[in-house]
């Protein structure tokens, strides 16, 4: 079992039958109400392992989320708190949320909203979740088209990493993991990089250690900066017009989110290569291992001043200026990085050349 600690919370690596948690549900959580929060996949693929793995668990309460980015909304969130008081859920109760990133950015905003906190632990089970989303306590919804415009930095009391989950992940989800994984070494670990590009996606992924890699790059990030007012601003590569990309196509014909990342780090990485910020070199080693893996989706003229337009939004902005974080050679990365919608424009323009 590999441990990963803070003093907000614990990340724990290994089958969590081997782990902490069945002592936490017998003696911190005993006698504690428990809901587990699931959403349709995880609720027919995974439950069933965790109710019939531990008994204390047969008293929870199941609450199930509709699946998909598109349902990460305020309006749903009002569905769950409602069955809260229904249950008569208490600020020494548990929240278990049993998922990927959207149950994980969901269950945390809901536990930490309700009655000013009640404890949550995180069990992610797809490979986004579990090296990205689960880990850092940021915790999110969606505002229409905009992406993690509401939320709080609130963090679980545990993080327990199974890759047993891993088998029930249909093969797009493991693209949306490793978009996050190539982009945590690209901001931070050129050997790892070359390491993770040429990998079996269906096959080397489920080495452990290759996980293990990838959580400790985040967790170390995150540590160094835990309120994301400096460094921590690096894991936000690819994503300032990836999000764009995200939420003007779930109007159309939605993406997955490592999807849109990573076309969003082609199209940023394009923006520091034309601001000399990065090599040709490097532009074009990065360019192609996207694109070896990743599609281009259609991508109309009239689209991009719309995409454009959706990063005016970035929680990153400042004083009216569109900031993104840049990466300046392959294993390094600048923060707080000026960009022009003109320049966004020109990235799509160019990304669009590639289209499907």
């Amino acid at each position: 079992m590999k441990l990963f600690s803070s003093p907000y919370y614990t990340i724990e690596l290994g089958s969590i039958l081997d782990s902490s948690f069945q002592d936490l549900l017998s003696h911190k959580y005993l006698g504690a109400k428990k809901i587990i929060i699931v959403d349709e996949n995880t609720h027919d693929n995974c439950l069933d392992f965790l109710l019939t793995s531990f008994d204390s668990l047969k008293e929870a309460e199941i609450i199930l989320l509709p699946a998909g980015e598109e349902n990460k909304v305020l309006e749903v969130c009002f569905q769950v708190w409602e069955a809260f008081t229904e249950y008569q859920i208490g600020r020494n109760d548990l929240i278990i949320n049993l998922g990927g990133g959207v149950v994980t950015d969901m269950g945390g905003f809901i536990a930490s909203v309700f009655k000013r906190g009640v404890d949550f632990i995180h069990i992610p089970t797809s490979l986004l979740g579990m090296v990205d989303a689960s880990i850092g306590g940021k915790n999110g919804l969606d505002l229409g088209s905009f992406k993690n415009q509401l939320g709080l930095f609130s963090h679980p009391k545990f993080i327990f990493i199974d890759p047993i989950f891993l088998a029930t992940l249909p093969a797009d989800e493991w693209m949306n993991g490793y978009a996050e994984m190539l982009k945590q070494t690209l901001i931070s670990d050129r050997n790892k990089y070359e390491k993770l590009k040429q990998i079996n996606i269906g096959l080397d992924l489920k080495n452990i250690e290759l996980i293990e890699d990838s959580v400790k790059l985040k967790f170390d990030i995150v540590e160094a900066d835990p309120l994301d007012i400096g460094q921590r601003k690096i894991l936000n590569f690819g994503h300032t017009i990836g999000h764009a990309i995200e939420g003007f196509f779930l109007e159309i014909e939605p993406i997955s989110h490592g999807h849109a990342v990573a076309l969003g780090m082609i199209a940023e990485s394009y923006i520091a290569m034309q601001q000399g910020k990065l090599s040709k070199e490097d532009y074009y080693d990065i360019e192609l291992t996207l694109l070896e893996k990743f599609s281009v989706p259609k991508m109309e003229e009239n689209y991009f001043e719309d995409i454009s337009e959706l990063t005016r939004n970035d929680k990153k902005n400042r004083e009216s200026k569109i900031l993104c974080s840049l990466v300046t050679e392959i294993g390094s990365c600048e923060f707080n990085c000026e960009v022009s919608i003109e320049e966004i424009i020109d990235s799509l323009k160019y990304l669009s050349e590639f289209s499907k």
